[in-house]
């Protein structure tokens, strides 16, 4: 079975195309810097890779992107669409409509639309990910939905509830939900391989840092919190999200600046976070590019990232009563040194503690932390892509067998 996954995040899309029988990845590429200016990365059966300046304006430019260079006689893999026998979706909000990943239909479809208020920046390009391939494909193939929001279920309900009166909760689900549950499950497994132990007796938090970011605390190898919320707008400052704020703000701006709350809401989801406190841009690397030139602002960003970062794990660990792991994957977590060594200063009295010279890797699965440290902090490139094709040919090859 060959299996095509798409992970669209806010401003990137992942691909992948797996060879299920032969365990096997037949092609990766990324598009990213979507609504920037575009850049797409493509590897098929060789080592080398194709670059090329892609105008990405949408995610459906990205997602015809793809399509093109899978089917690119020099550096495509396929010949005919027909050659794919499925395609996995990652959806980052599925409400409490789903727990777990689901074959979509038409109901399923009004289900994930009905969630886009949730996740504005994710949802909708989920759906058009998941119509442009059944454009390109036709309705035979089938296609599966995996949802960020699953594996955060275990969430206790002293986790995953807010302090506002209960009839909410009960007539619209307001909850914590949490997402980048893919990602967080795979690198806590990862982990507990890497530290030779059962995930059942591990404490880990893992820091699942991007463009969008999110900090998840695993007891037992289960969810039992996350920083974001009822949105992926919750928690940590990101590329161009806020994170935390006084929710009056809201009011505030609304009144002041002459707009509705929906637009405060598009402020906060789109032009705040690192784009909007440095000026710049939302991607961390341009923002280092800033900062070696001397911008104030650029730098203020990423120490307000870092040091929010450092909090969320303070606050794990307290409420876990205690850590043996910490890790760090996504793109700025697995590259960026700086990052990762000013979360991790200062809290040596926490049994944390980076080795400098071990720091300077980037990209890679290892353990960064110096050789006596009690917690181990580690590097692992997360690999949602594979989580989405074995759930989608699990959920495939029980359709076809009933």
């Amino acid at each position: 079975m060959k299996v095509l996954v798409i992970n669209a995040g806010s401003s990137s899309l992942k691909y992948q195309l797996f060879d299920m029988d032969a365990q096997a990845v037949l092609a990766k590429g990324l598009c990213e810097r979507i609504g920037i200016d575009g850049k797409l990365t493509h590897q098929g059966g060789s080592d080398e890779k194709y670059k090329a300046d892609v105008p990405m304006s949408t995610h459906a430019d990205a997602i015809k992107a793809v399509i093109d260079i899978l089917l690119d006689e020099k550096w495509g893999v396929i010949k005919d669409m027909s050659e794919i026998n499925a395609v996995g979706h990652r959806v980052v909000h599925g409400g409490e409509y789903f727990a777990d990943s689901v074959l979509i239909t038409d109901e399923v479809i009004k289900a994930i639309e009905a969630c886009i208020p949730l996740a504005p920046l994710h949802n909708t390009p989920n759906l058009i990910g998941i119509h442009a391939c059944e454009e390109v494909m036709g309705k035979d193939v089938p296609q599966v939905a995996v949802f960020d929001t699953a594996f955060h279920q275990t969430m206790p309900p002293k986790n995953y509830m807010y302090a506002i009166p209960y009839e909410y909760y009960e007539k619209y689900k307001i909850r914590r939900y949490g997402f980048h549950g893919t990602s967080h499950k795979y690198v806590s497994q990862q982990a507990a391989e890497m530290l030779g132990r059962p995930i059942e007796d591990l404490k880990i938090i893992t820091c699942h840092l991007g463009n969008g970011s999110s900090i998840s605390a695993i007891d037992g190898g289960k969810s039992v919190d996350t920083s974001m919320g009822f949105t992926p707008l919750d928690g940590l400052p990101m590329g161009t999200r806020s994170g935390n704020i006084d929710p009056a703000i809201i009011d505030f701006l609304a009144e002041h600046e002459g707009i509705d709350a929906h637009e405060v809401i598009n402020i906060l989801n789109k032009k705040s976070g690192m784009l909007g406190i440095s000026g710049v841009s939302s991607d961390f690397r341009d923002l280092d590019s800033a900062i070696a030139e001397g911008n104030v602002r650029a730098a203020l960003a990423k120490d307000m990232f870092n040091l929010s970062v450092k909090k969320i794990i303070g606050s794990f660990i307290a409420a876990m009563g205690g850590v043996d792991a910490i890790v760090f994957t996504a793109g700025v977590g697995e590259n960026d040194r700086s990052v990762r060594w000013d979360v991790c200063e200062h809290m040596e009295y926490l049994g944390i503690k980076i080795d400098p010279e071990k720091n300077k890797f980037r990209g890679r699965q290892m353990d960064i932390s110096i050789d006596y440290a009690r917690v181990r902090v580690l590097v692992i490139p997360t690999n949602e892509e594979l989580v989405i094709a074995q759930d989608t040919q699990r959920l495939v090859s029980e359709a076809a067998a009933k």
